[in-house]
């Protein structure tokens, strides 16, 4: 395994630390200002236009599709180290380079799956940002983290497909931009256990679809990853086309999607480590108490200490990872996919937590990032599987390796 950073990949870190430097920072303000004066927390700020203009003119676009076709045909681990970049302005860095949850999934589940008409009409435009999408897994009434427990019936009605049933935390359907919703169900109930879902592209603006309400995280609206929405789907016909991929295929499609959005969210999560960290260290830096500066006090010290262990073992993880999907596949890389699932979020939590506390009241202000910053990563401990489930799975694939031959075999 070499991680060290290629040509390209050092070219492009330069560019997109300038970016940031240059834009985005000091876009944050501009970003929450605009906001408040439109008073719609979902809207679309000029500014956030304005980024996605200089960042495509600078070429810092869709690096994180490696189909050359679509993206910048960066592997994983070339993307790897720009990610965690982007993760140090996680509101808006993500948005401005078009690699932002959930069109990352949605793009690379059409690329993958999607039919020739379905890439042309929905692909297109979202490689471009013309539009945004959402993804309509979890559903209210059931326990999502079992993805076969989703109740949604996607039933066959002769050249169409009706869609019944509630979702929530729909990521990015809050969006004014969002066009089209990615929406899993059932469509076989009476099938093997993990051959019953399918999923179908609805276009917002089918009748039936009622968007009910914008989802808050920690209190907040999420706005430049699109919010999040309660929907529900009430007789909704979409044309049989609209369906992605095999009936029965739903699962296996939502696993491949999920996949790839797990690392994107733990390579973010280590830049956010980072940022919180540099916040910490500046701050104690500059602040006398008792006497002395914050930085003298031994626990702190200890808090620095930790945090940057725990944020280089959380990177070279997320490396190995990649480098795993790179070289032997999603599949390949299950375990480690999970490991870092499991770590990352926990390591960017504990970080952030550490540099609140040395900011005091500050830290949790809207003054500082800080706040924002642990509110997404600790909702990152529940999205895309919770903490429970990934150490379950994991344990399970562990014990495999040691469970005893049946009597009378070999091993």
């Amino acid at each position: 395994m070499d991680f060290g950073y290629d040509a390209r990949t050092e070219q492009l870190r330069a560019e997109l630390t300038d970016f940031l430097d240059q834009h985005v920072y000091p876009a944050e303000a501009v970003y929450a200002a605009q906001v408040a004066a439109a008073g719609d927390p979902w809207t679309r700020p000029p500014v956030l236009t304005e980024l996605k203009a200089e960042a495509r003119r600078r070429g810092l676009w869709n690096l994180f599709l490696p189909d050359p076709r679509y993206g910048a045909g960066l592997t994983n681990l070339q993307y790897a180290p720009l990610a965690e970049l982007t993760g140090r302005s996680p509101y808006l860095a993500p948005e401005a380079l078009n690699c932002a949850a959930p069109d990352t999934g949605n793009m690379e589940l059409l690329a993958e799956f999607g039919s020739p008409a379905q890439r042309e009409r929905w692909l297109t435009p979202l490689l471009t940002a013309e539009i945004r999408s959402a993804f309509c897994m979890t559903e209210p009434e059931v326990a999502s983290s079992d993805a076969t427990n989703i109740a949604t019936s996607i039933r066959r009605d002769g050249d169409h497909y009706v869609i019944d049933g509630r979702k929530w935390w729909s990521s990015g359907a809050m969006d004014p931009a969002c066009q089209v919703f990615v929406v899993m169900g059932k469509t076989n109930p009476t099938a093997d256990r993990h051959r019953q879902q399918s999923m179908i592209l609805v276009p917002r603006d089918t009748p039936g679809v009622t968007v009910r309400r914008g989802m808050t995280v920690f209190g907040y609206h999420d706005g430049p990853h699109g919010g999040h929405a309660e929907i529900d789907f009430a007789g909704v016909r979409v044309p049989a086309e609209n369906l992605i991929g095999a009936e029965g295929a739903g699962f296996d499609i939502a696993q491949a999607r999920l996949g790839p959005g797990r690392i994107h969210h733990c390579m973010r999560l280590v830049g956010m480590a980072e940022r919180a960290l540099e916040l910490l260290c500046r701050r104690v830096s500059e602040r006398i108490a008792f006497g002395r500066r914050i930085a003298e006090q031994g626990v702190v010290r200890e808090w620095i200490a930790e945090s940057r262990v725990r944020i280089e073992q959380a990177r070279l993880l997320v490396l190995k990872t990649a480098w795993l999907m790179d070289t032997v596949g999603n599949r390949g890389a299950h375990t480690e996919i999970q490991a870092i699932k499991i770590a990352t979020p926990a390591m960017a939590e504990w970080v952030i937590d550490k540099a609140i506390q040395a900011h005091g009241a500050a830290g949790v202000s809207q003054d500082t990032p800080l706040a924002a910053l642990w509110a997404q990563a600790r909702t990152l401990r529940l999205a895309d599987g919770p903490d429970e489930v990934h150490r379950a799975s994991l344990a399970r694939r562990e014990l495999r390796r040691w469970e005893s031959p049946a009597p009378g075999s070999s091993r």
